[in-house]
């Protein structure tokens, strides 16, 4: 097994005075060469938006995109005509394929939205554009790694990924068994603590493993963490 370890305290942080976000991987005025992305995942940022402020109207293309809300509400609107508000226990996925224009807004004007913002590069290119939204509340169980977005289900990603969630309660162990060939799993802890291969991870540390079909997790606290399992190539 071979981890690449991201402590919190060493992600790029700026704060824009509407935007509080801290990037896991080199973005914007961002950049560790060290740090360009894992596999095919490019972007992992950790964003709080100010009330009634938010990413206005831009574009992307050949981009999967997953945003997935952790307290608050986000607008989300786009050049397809989707006007949607989602919150905790919703995920928004968008394939930009060809090309989409969209924004993300906070719908509060009393409270902040954090989210975290996932770009992954696309298998195929020049896709049709897509957008959907997906509950996961009754998929993601305790004391589980629940799988919420893979290329067979219907919140599939235009690549070979899979994205699960996990609750777990103190002092409890799980195995995570990797669905894909030539894959590796990035976990990103969201709060808690847990311990991996003898190493202990906090609230929004970050590890890349590589090299191995299965890995254990320990929760040293009550944990909640995600897996990204992304094509290496």
């Amino acid at each position: 097994m071979i981890k690449i370890i991201d402590k919190a305290d060493s992600r790029g942080h700026f704060n824009h005075g509407w935007l509080d976000t801290n990037h896991t991987f080199s973005f914007a005025d961002y950049y560790n060469p060290n740090r360009k992305h894992f596999g095919v995942l490019r972007v992992l940022n950790d964003d709080t938006i100010k009330p009634s402020e938010g990413f206005t109207l831009h574009p992307h293309n050949d981009m999967e995109i997953v945003s997935i809300p952790l307290k608050g509400y986000m607008r989300h609107g786009d050049s397809m005509n989707n006007s949607e508000v989602i919150t905790r226990g919703d995920i928004q996925v968008m394939s930009a394929g060809t090309g989409i224009r969209h924004l993300e807004y906070n719908d509060s004007d009393t409270e902040d939205l954090s989210f975290l913002q996932i770009w992954i590069f696309p298998k195929t290119k020049n896709t049709p554009p897509r957008y959907n939204n997906y509950n996961i509340r009754e998929i993601v169980k305790q004391n589980d790694i629940s799988l919420i977005l893979s290329p067979n289900s219907e919140a599939y990603l235009n690549q070979d990924a899979w994205i699960s969630w996990a609750n777990v309660d103190k002092g409890n162990a799980l195995k995570y068994n990797l669905y894909g060939e030539n894959t590796g799993v990035y976990v990103f802890v969201l709060e808690g603590e847990l311990e991996i291969d003898g190493v202990k991870f906090s609230e929004r540390d970050g590890v890349g493993i590589t090299d191995t079909d299965n890995f254990e997790i320990k929760a040293l606290e009550n944990t909640e963490a995600i897996f990204f399992e992304v094509a290496m190539n």
